[in-house]
């Protein structure tokens, strides 16, 4: 029996080419048999074909034809977030420049956990890391897998900073990945204050500064998952200022912003923060995962240093080899970065910017298709590239069936929200070539949709 060949070596090349040949082939008869942005037919459907194609998993005997087949059943079964049709997520289309980079970094496969098994990668994420700060007005970065990490970690930062007890002030409209770090870190049980129209309340907020015991951190937040909401963060930074609080801004959606000229004001006060999330495999257009986590005082990085021989040594380190077990809570990580600096490299500000202010005005362009027709109602402007609406009159067990009879036809995919006490449904547009003819399809798919 011949060895599989490697993907990686002076031959990995030449073994890659014809698979990739296949995988290629695969993704496209697969998002044909597909025809639309769902998988028709709901749970049941999907896993019955998945069930089918895969068979016997672990076969005595292995299936030269795995990777087509296996492949294909999960493009013709994947959402396609390219599609202008699926809309439901902060799920974006990954750029393709951005994806042949994660297969390099697949194939060279560095781990970031010391600097021999990732010289160049471990260089390249200083380098990367180091500028994406400065874009935010702060002084380092961590690579995390996403806004979920990048809070927990800005949490636990929080309560190191402060010897090992911090006090959670969060808004109603918060990531709820935000109070499951506190738990996960043993801290107190949440502060959280009201959020009005989806913002966190400044007014709220001071009182709840002024009566609690510090030490304390605000967590405000850039681009809220349910409409894309951002905190009045310069009211905030000042409060924290005064109230002698540590700030994170949670900008795993709104981040991306600081790439725009015409969006970046809308973040102003994020330079104020401690800690800033972002998370580019949302509005920057990154296969999954792309976060980081931005840091105004390098030293706070400090707790996370830890000591393995085998990865660390301290001869090791004073040789000049450098320490990266104190850049994530992660031991083993991929070179995620490799994908991060090719895209910032490739396309440059101006043409991220570019996309950005794109699905921005997509955005207000299928705002005012919902507010001038009579059949809909618009919750509000979108602040980024968020549309929350609904069926004029509906109930909200109306608006839910609407969403889920277009899942379950695999005709369009939308999210919901609950704001105002209603149930919403959400477009968050992410998909720079969205055309006004994508859109108009879309409100006229809910149209026939909604219920007489």
């Amino acid at each position: 029996m011949s060895l599989p060949p490697l993907a990686s070596g002076p031959d990995g090349p030449a073994a890659l080419r014809p698979l990739l040949d296949t995988v290629l082939d695969a993704l496209r008869e697969g998002g044909r048999s597909r025809g639309g942005p769902l998988p028709e037919g709901g749970p049941q459907a999907v896993t019955a074909r998945i069930t089918d194609a895969a068979g016997d998993i672990l076969p005595h005997n292995g299936e030269p034809d795995a990777l087509r087949t296996l492949v294909h059943a999960l493009a013709q079964g994947s959402a396609d977030p390219a599609d202008p049709l699926c809309t439901a997520h902060l799920h974006c289309p990954p750029l393709a420049v951005a994806t042949a980079a994660d297969l390099a970094a697949s194939t060279l496969n560095p781990s970031l956990d010391s600097w021999d098994q990732a010289p160049a990668a471990s260089a390249l994420e200083a380098l990367v890391t180091r500028a994406l700060a400065h874009e935010t007005g702060l002084a380092d970065a961590l690579v995390t897998t996403g806004g979920t990490e990048a809070n927990q970690l800005a949490l636990l930062l929080a309560r190191e900073a402060h010897g090992g007890s911090v006090r959670l002030v969060c808004g109603a409209n918060a990531h709820h990945s935000l109070p499951r770090a506190a738990w996960l870190l043993g801290l107190p049980d949440p502060v959280v204050v009201p959020a009005p129209g989806g913002t966190l309340d400044p007014a709220a907020l001071d009182e709840a500064l002024t009566r609690l015991p510090r030490p304390l951190l605000v967590a405000a937040t850039a681009g809220t998952t349910d409409a894309g909401l951002i905190d009045p963060l310069p009211e905030i930074a000042g409060l924290c200022a005064a109230h002698g609080a540590r700030l994170h801004i949670d900008a795993a959606y709104g981040g991306a912003l600081i790439f725009s000229d015409r969006h970046r004001e809308k973040l102003a006060g994020l330079e104020a923060a401690h800690t800033v999330a972002l998370d580019l495999h949302k509005l920057g257009w990154q296969p999954i995962a792309a976060g980081l986590l931005a840091v105004a005082r390098p030293r706070d990085l400090a707790v996370l240093n830890q000591r393995a021989d085998y990865l660390n040594a301290d001869d090791d380190t004073e040789a000049g080899h450098p320490d990266l077990l104190g850049r994530s809570l992660r031991t083993t990580r991929r070179a995620d970065i490799l994908k991060i600096a090719v895209t910032l490299k490739t396309l440059g500000r101006t043409g991220i910017g570019a996309l950005i202010d794109q699905v921005c005005a997509q955005a207000r362009q299928f705002a005012a298709l919902v507010h001038d027709h009579p059949g809909f109602e618009l919750h509000d402007r979108p602040v980024i590239s968020t549309v929350l609406f609904r069926p004029t009159g509906a109930t909200d067990d109306a608006v839910a069936d609407v969403r889920r009879r277009l899942l379950q036809d695999g005709r369009a995919v939308l999210g919901r929200a609950r704001m105002d006490g209603r149930l919403w449904l959400k477009a968050t547009l992410l998909n720079p070539h969205t055309g006004p003819d994508d859109l108009a399809h879309l409100l006229k798919l809910v149209e026939g949709t909604t219920p007489r």
